[in-house]
């Protein structure tokens, strides 16, 4: 008897079918936020070893460093090669001879 009224309240009230469900959606959900993002904060207290930390200050490589290594390089001889499409061969696409290639393999 008393289940048949709570079903009949559901039924008729806008409130309890859908109010409801939705606060504990929310509240639920907060719940659940807080849970993920304090996981996040975790990660980022976690200490590094002292060893790797100092060979990590040690290996500084910056932008300016870089391009000091390659300022002297010319690129005036490089040549674009287009990579092989699945359905191509290679070594006809690459200018190579397959020929010459089977037969060096074979030896």
């Amino acid at each position: 008897m008393f289940g048949y009224a709570v079903r009949r309240a559901l039924r008729k009230s806008k409130t309890l079918r859908y109010g409801v469900p939705m606060l504990l959606l929310i509240v639920g959900g907060s719940f659940g936020l807080r849970e993920f993002s304090q996981i996040r904060y975790d990660a980022v207290k976690i200490k590094i070893d002292p060893e790797l930390e100092k060979k990590l200050k040690m290996n500084k490589v910056s932008l300016e460093s870089e391009y000091e290594k390659i300022k002297d390089s010319t690129f005036d001889d490089w040549k674009n090669i287009r990579g092989p499409r699945p359905w191509e061969d290679p070594d006809l696409l690459q200018g190579r001879n397959p020929e010459i290639l089977k037969t060096n393999k074979t030896t």
